[in-house]
């Protein structure tokens, strides 16, 4: 079985922001993305599940470390200063890696979303 490495990158953040994350995701080479509700406790307190502006989202990207670089990079400076958010990346192995290509790359073919 052959495996390529990239990194998932896990947001988790105030459902209010998804309009810009997902522009902000698209704009710095992310191919593709998968967004979900989520609930828990954290320094702000307990967050309810929901789409509605008080809920949380978990949004995951596979993409290269450059990508992933860029995003985080972009998101701490400009974000977690000011929103419930919290980053964070992990090594993956992916199969089928023409999926996992960045905007970047002229031979991207498939969605980069997370299944």
């Amino acid at each position: 079985m052959h495996t390529e490495r990239r990194k998932l990158l896990t947001i988790v953040a105030e459902a209010a922001l998804e309009p810009s994350l997902v522009k902000d995701l698209e704009r710095l080479g992310a191919r593709g993305y998968t967004i979900t509700e989520a609930r828990g406790k954290g320094s702000r307190g307990v967050r309810d599940a929901g789409w509605d502006r008080s809920g949380i989202i978990r949004v995951r990207v596979v993409c290269d470390a450059a990508t992933a670089e860029a995003i985080t990079t972009h998101l701490r400076d400009g974000h977690c200063d000011n929103y419930a958010m919290i980053l964070f990346v992990g090594d993956v192995e992916i199969l089928r890696p023409e999926k996992f290509l960045t905007q970047r790359s002229p031979e991207h073919l498939g969605d980069g979303a997370v299944g």
